[in-house]
């Protein structure tokens, strides 16, 4: 990657105004913003807007941040397991050899842009449309809060091995070789320790970006001066990141400069080139390709013991194409392999499934209660251990969502009601940390209608604190208590003011502001600490 000068562009009204307001236009419909700003790439191309250099920079820098992002929230013990490495080899190899097949034969029709491709050429479409967006799914993942979830590190820990099997074409393809001073990368290791007291004593503050903007793009460049592709660098660091306590903190610091710089890459795929009928079509015939994708992979999950809703969540997310597929054809293109039409097409693919992936993904939890009967034939008995549901005992108060606010509610309502408290969330490292400090905290989904059945059997529940972080995490927990006919107390959190009348709305019976009444705790805090001094004196 070219990091001598990060040439941003902001000052350009034009795309910026028309990225608002088509990905404005989005979010009223209830898609992410991102299908919004294809759709502005496209209108800009329409327009005879071509992207230059700036343009290009931006977006590099956003997949760099991106990637930088996953690494300091990836849980690498999950990458080693068979249903994350087996079941992605295993999906490649089938979309290769049905897709692959698919497109020679239509190719042997003489098809318009087919008949130009040969049996290899085939292949390498196929292995492009095997790709899923780590962009897309790590957006959809943010925006419900369910990154820390299992269907969520499944899904996270695929795309990372996709990225792998797509670095290394890149690398053969290309033809360039790691030089031999790429051995001296694995030296990062032992700065490990270095690394992490840096960020002990980076703080809080401005000093916290400057130093995750240091790891990323430093390690983009380390990366690309040892001949290995760049952003994998900026993964890796993140990963020699993500077990220090401040992970978390640094990719809440990035998250604004990386959504930023996003808006770039999502604009440089509309417009890296031309619509025309033929091309507008063939990538419309793709999109329906999706679809098996996604049947594979659940068929594949659920053959790797996986319960069956995990596997269709999972699943779900990965209902996509990729923009490291655009990478693989547009070095085709640069090759003279394929024809350039062929990039605008799979551009067309990608954007129309992320359009696919939007819808499938705001209504997951619903397709699964739907249809459960049928998605349960799938499951297998014997499932994996993270995996298995817990059942509540006696307790009468439950507290989804430990975090810092859950905690500080679940100690406070601990003191008050003892063993009657219970904790849960679905982070399997957040209750394995909660458990070892003797808080009893288990694993579950709140949004997991399997969970709530097991809840409504028990009956012992009467107060629920959900203290989940996304506005959409909370609304998926009060529909799935709506449909059990849960009758106890329910209250919630809330980040912004205008969250609160849609909470209540949707079934809450008291919702707290985080911010707004935080102050207020403050002042009852000090107001007690003032009461309490004048007595003693």
């Amino acid at each position: 990657m070219d990091f001598e000068w990060v040439a941003i562009a902001l000052t350009d009204v034009t795309w910026i105004s028309l990225a608002f307001v088509l990905g404005f236009l989005a979010k009223q419909i209830n898609l992410p913003p991102l299908v919004g700003f294809l759709a502005t790439g496209f209108v800009l191309n329409y327009l005879g807007i071509v992207s230059g250099n700036s343009l290009q920079k931006l977006a590099d820098l956003g997949i760099t941040l991106l990637l930088f992002s996953v690494g300091l929230k990836l849980n690498l013990k999950l990458l080693i397991k068979p249903q994350v490495w087996s079941v992605t080899l295993l999906h490649i190899v089938l979309v290769i050899i049905l897709f692959g097949g698919a497109i020679f034969g239509l190719s042997l029709l003489n098809l318009p842009l087919f008949s130009q491709l040969d049996f290899k050429l085939a292949i390498m479409l196929a292995f492009a449309l095997s790709f899923s967006s780590t962009v897309f799914v790590i957006k959809s993942l943010e925006a419900k809060g369910e990154l820390s979830s299992l269907h969520g590190q499944i899904a996270v820990g695929i795309l990372v091995m996709q990225d792998l099997a797509a670095v290394a074409f890149l690398a053969i393809s290309t033809g360039k070789v790691p030089s031999y001073w790429a051995l001296l990368l694995f030296l990062l290791i032992l700065l490990k320790p270095l690394l992490h007291k840096l960020l002990t004593k980076a703080g809080h503050g401005e000093l916290l970006i400057l130093y995750a903007l240091v790891l990323a793009l430093g390690g983009a460049e380390l990366f690309e001066l040892g001949g290995v592709k760049d952003d994998l660098g900026a993964l890796i660091m993140g990963i020699l990141i993500s077990s220090h306590p401040k992970a978390k903190e640094m990719a809440k610091s990035m998250l604004s400069f990386k959504d930023l710089f996003l808006v770039g890459f999502f604009l440089n795929i509309g417009i890296s080139g031309s619509l025309t009928a033929d091309v507008f079509i063939i990538g419309l015939l793709l999109v329906p390709f999706v679809f098996i994708k996604s049947a594979m992979f659940f068929a594949l999950m659920t053959r790797f013991k996986l319960r069956a809703r995990t596997s269709l969540l999972s699943s779900i997310l990965l209902s996509n194409y990729s923009e490291f597929g655009l990478i693989v054809v547009a070095i085709g293109v640069a090759n003279n392999w394929l024809a350039g039409e062929w990039l605008v097409i799979l551009a067309i693919a990608v954007s129309l499934s992320f359009i696919i992936g939007s819808v499938l993904n705001t209504i997951d939890n619903k397709l699964y209660n739907q249809y459960k009967p049928f998605w349960l034939k799938f499951q297998t008995k014997i499932r994996l251990t993270d995996d298995n549901m817990i059942c509540l005992n006696n307790e009468s108060i439950a507290i989804f969502g430990m975090g810092r606010v859950g905690t500080g509610a679940y100690d406070k309502m601990r003191e008050s009601y003892g063993e009657a408290v219970v904790g849960i969330d679905f982070d399997i490292d957040t209750v394995k940390m909660h458990q070892d400090k003797n808080r009893k905290v288990i694993y579950g989904d709140p949004s997991d209608t399997d969970f709530w059945e097991k809840v409504d059997n028990n009956h012992s529940i009467e107060l629920l604190m959900l203290a989940l972080p996304k506005l959409a995490a909370n609304i998926d927990v009060l529909e799935q208590l709506k449909e059990i006919g849960f009758r106890g107390k329910i209250t919630t959190v809330a980040q912004y003011p205008d969250e609160v009348p849609i909470l209540k709305e949707s079934g809450a019976a008291e919702v707290f502001d985080v911010y707004s009444e935080a102050g207020i705790g403050f002042a009852e805090h000090i107001k007690g600490s003032i009461m309490a001094d004048s007595n003693r004196t």
